[in-house]
């Protein structure tokens, strides 16, 4: 059984027992979460999909914890002109564990 969730701005593929990264979410590890944004849940023969959203589908999730993801650097460079910037960015993500997936 997976369902398609909607968080962060992205569509995530999840199934039981699987760790998802989604975007820094504001909840502290440990905890328990329902994410109730579901578009799709398959369980192999049936497959369920919403108009945008399912009513009542909820993916419950247990958090672990955030982490900082890959660095990425920005460089501005003008040839002839001394001129050269470098910046950078990471982006958080929050680890997630499904724990169940209900209809």
């Amino acid at each position: 059984m997976y369902a398609v969730i909607f968080c962060g701005g992205k569509q995530h593929k999840v199934s039981e027992g699987e760790i998802v990264s989604v975007e820094l979410l504001d909840a502290e590890a440990g905890s328990t979460i329902e994410l109730d944004k579901v578009l799709l849940i398959s369980d192999g023969t049936n497959i369920k999909v919403g108009t945008p959203f399912l009513e009542g589908a909820k993916v419950s999730a247990k958090v672990i914890g955030a982490h900082g993801g890959e660095k990425i650097k920005i460089v501005k460079f003008r040839r002839r002109k001394h001129h050269q910037k470098v910046t950078g960015h990471r982006q958080w993500y929050t680890d997630l564990e499904i724990t169940g997936i209900t209809e």
